[in-house]
């Protein structure tokens, strides 16, 4: 309705009060009688623990209790949910490790849990850790991804034979093998997508409580699925039921697929809690988040493309072994059933990917934001700009013969995914106009008189967003005929808040001043799922929308008592009840005042203006887009500098075009971070964690991008009543190939077919050296 209507471009509700530091965040939160708890993590990548001795540490003053692993596995709380229902190739139940919160007899990467000091403060409870005696065997170990099913690799569980987890496979194989054997040109190439971490602003954290008088646990933590996170908490590790369980997540500063697992800390803070009979604290540090968050990415795959002589795409062949870790959190599979990305745009009729999960003594592997479609959208996208080269015909021109039009949606592809709707080459269409690609070679040919190799990248993607789920909503007006508003969704920087008053205040005619929103409290919400996988404005959107015609009904029924009119003569437009047979109007929030009061009311209905709503989606929708980058080498020094950045993106009906830009850009930081700067690497001999700081992992800055223009092409999809797709993984997923075919296009005039990410100076400067010698 109006300035705050769907489609509307309102600033977030949300900004002022972070802006003025008025957040609510865990690290914010101090409790009566808190105390702290700190981790005693291993140094080591693998080994075994011989004999470790507390009693100093329990003695150091201030420190109220020292838990190790023996005390964790008599405690009689369960270990940490891990995920199941894969296999092994050889059809045997995947390898499930037990996940325990401290470890007792081996630890498995540099980080792991060893024990768990609670104190009156951080420095008694650090002073005291370092008090622990801890008697470690090390053992071989081994952090390659590539290497882990090597003959002879050590083994991160003894039991677990070549660190094979599980495998999965998609697609039809003999098909495609089929199309390989008839194909004019075949296109192969070995594709790295190296580790990174979600570094979020905002650290873990968490606060256990326990009541004893009732025997129920309070947490406050860091988290994206509120209402799972109890499930599996209550379940899992308390053993208790769930009502004996809340969780409540604040403000969340950034999460990105990293914080919806149960944590180590969740646990031991709740145990330390409940043995100490106080609140107990724990807060990562910094440096501690990149030795104990679970890291992303990290896959190694041989990418075949086949095609006939006019360029027509036969099949697409994958192969990828994908790491997850020491130890299976769960989601950290879910990656892998966005394989269906593979098919990107494309009217591709075979594919077939065998994707084997492997263990290394590395941090647990999670989903980040795009999981697994940013990885599955980097390798098609490479394998289309370099079969464009091996076959002479323009990238561009390559992805038009072959991209699905949308006269043909539904489109089944030959991989999982049904795609709805889209018009792909449309959004090509109007990126290749906004980035002024047909001036792109005067462009290049001015940049090489100063000395540097210009370069422009495009990729054209598609992803599933909401997957099969549901989500809670409720929208209760109080006596003053003010409205609040309750989501199971969890806001962790999107703008929930900002997004579902639109669509309430846009449909009731409120005034959003006057509408409160409570988000992350399992007291407080009634029903819900969470955030992740660009769910929210599909499925949360969507639930309020059936509150709001909820709230019509009644309110319609209460209006048409109090004008004296019948129901089917009122008609609700603009917040107003108003009827051609009464010059008499009224408002949701007069309405709303008059539910309060019985005896205003039709005899027989139930006083109050409130609805509650779920929203179960039963099938996906498909954002999908175009990106185009282009950018600038500095031969001297391998310096990259992205010079222009344009994107059109169908996200389906827009709520609030502020929003989507927000999320665009975010996501398109995200994706050219890891091809240009971000990297977890960890010391092939030791194990150790090389980059564990911002002095050593590269963070994307503001310098490090243009303005990035972003444009809309909507086509509004009817898997549910809003129109919407997610928005929230789109931008990620088209940078991450955009930007590396970008870097190749600049250097291949040096013969450079591929560069592996990131794209660091140092590494482009090598590449340029080597090409150099080739060429001479």
């Amino acid at each position: 309705m109006g300035e705050y209507g769907i489609g509307q471009a309102v600033p977030r509700f949300e900004d002022p009060r972070l802006i003025r530091g008025e957040g609510r965040y865990v690290g914010d939160i101090a409790l009566p009688g808190m105390a702290v708890g700190y981790v005693l993590r291993s140094p080591h990548a693998h080994a075994r623990i011989r004999a470790i001795d507390t009693a100093a540490a329990k003695a150091a003053p201030g420190v109220l209790v020292v838990l190790t692993g023996a005390d964790w596995q008599a405690s009689g709380f369960g270990d940490l949910p891990v995920p199941g229902g894969l296999s092994r190739r050889d059809g045997s139940p995947m390898y499930r490790p037990r996940y325990p919160a401290l470890v007792k007899d081996r630890v498995r990467w540099v980080g792991d849990y060893v024990a768990f000091v609670v104190a009156e403060t951080m420095n008694q409870a650090m002073d005291a850790a370092e008090l622990i005696e801890v008697d470690y065997e090390p053992l071989p170990a081994v952090v390659s991804t590539a290497d882990a099913t090597a003959p002879g690799a050590p083994l991160v569980f003894d039991d677990c034979p070549n660190n094979i987890c599980f495998v999965q496979q998609f697609g039809d194989k003999a098909a495609t093998d089929a199309a390989f054997a008839r194909a004019a040109h075949v296109v192969k190439h070995g594709l790295v997508i190296n580790r990174v971490t979600a570094a979020s602003m905002e650290p873990r954290g968490s606060i256990g409580v326990y009541q004893p008088y009732d025997g129920r646990y309070t947490i406050y933590t860091t988290l994206q699925r509120t209402f799972p996170f109890r499930e599996e908490l209550a379940k899992t590790v308390l053993r208790v039921s769930e009502n004996k369980v809340r969780v409540i997540a604040g403000d969340i500063g950034g999460a990105f697929g990293m914080k919806t697992a149960i944590y180590n800390e969740v646990a031991l803070v709740l145990l330390a809690a409940k043995l100490t009979g106080r609140p107990v604290k724990w807060i990562s540090t910094r440096s501690e988040a990149f030795l104990s968050d679970g890291q992303a990415r990290d896959n190694v795959s041989d990418a075949e493309l086949a095609l006939d002589k006019d360029g027509n795409f036969l099949g697409v062949r994958v192969k990828t072994l994908a790491n997850v870790g020491a130890y299976l959190q769960v989601g950290s599979q879910s990656s892998i059933q966005n394989i269906g990305t593979l098919a990107g745009v494309y009217r591709t009729p075979a594919l077939h990917a065998d994707i084997t999960a492997v263990f290394t003594n590395t941090n647990p592997v999670r989903p980040y934001r795009g999981n697994g479609r940013g990885e599955a959208a980097y390798v098609i996208e490479r394998l289309v700009d370099l079969a464009a080269d091996e076959l002479g015909i323009d990238a561009a021109e390559l992805r038009r013969r072959n991209t699905i039009p949308p006269e043909a949606m539904p489109y089944k592809t030959a991989l999982t995914f049904t795609y709805d709707c889209g018009e792909v080459e449309k959004n090509m269409d109007m990126a290749l106009e906004m980035a002024d690609t047909a001036s792109f070679e005067k462009r290049r040919a001015e940049a090489k008189k100063r000395g540097k190799l210009r370069g422009i990248g495009i990729s054209q993607t598609i992803e599933r967003a909401a997957a099969p789920s549901f989500e809670g909503a409720e929208i209760r007006f109080d006596r003053s005929g003010a409205a609040t508003l309750y989501s199971g969704a969890s806001n962790h920087g999107q703008g929930h808040e900002t997004a579902f008053k639109q669509i309430v205040c846009d449909r009731l005619g409120l005034d959003p001043k006057e509408v409160h929103y409570v988000q992350g409290d399992t007291d407080q919400v009634f029903f819900g799922e969470g955030t992740g996988g660009s769910r929210s404005g599909t499925i949360g959107g969507s639930a309020f929308h059936m509150a709001n015609e909820k709230i019509i009904v009644k309110a319609k029924a209460i209006a048409a008592h109090l004008l004296k009119l019948a129901a089917d003569d009122l008609k609700f437009e603009d917040g107003l009840f108003s009827s051609p047979k009464t010059n008499q109007t009224l408002t949701m929030k007069e309405v709303a005042k008059a539910a309060a009061e019985p005896a205003k009311l039709p005899k027989g209905m139930e006083p109050g203006l409130f609805a509650t709503a779920v929203y179960n989606v039963e099938v996906d929708n498909f954002p999908n887009g175009c990106h185009i980058c282009e950018l600038e080498i500095d031969p001297e020094t391998g310096t990259i500098e992205i010079v222009r950045y344009s994107v059109v993106d169908d996200v389906g009906t827009v709520i609030n075009p502020l929003l989507v830009y927000g999320q665009i850009i975010g996501g398109v930081a995200q994706g050219a971070g890891q091809i240009l700067l971000e990297d977890i690497h960890f010391d092939a001999d030791s194990g150790q964690l090389a980059s564990g700081s911002f002095m050593d992992y590269a963070m994307p800055r503001a310098d490090n991008f243009p303005d990035v223009h972003v444009h809309s092409n909507p086509v509004p999809t009817k898997t549910n009543p809003l129109g919407v797709k997610g928005c929230g993984e789109a931008g990620c997923v088209g940078a991450m190939p955009a930007v590396a075919n970008a870097i190749v296009d600049a250097l291949s005039v040096l013969g450079v077919r591929h560069i592996e990410m990131p794209a660091t100076p140092e590494r482009v400067w090598r590449a340029i050296r080597d090409a150099g010698a080739n060429h001479t």
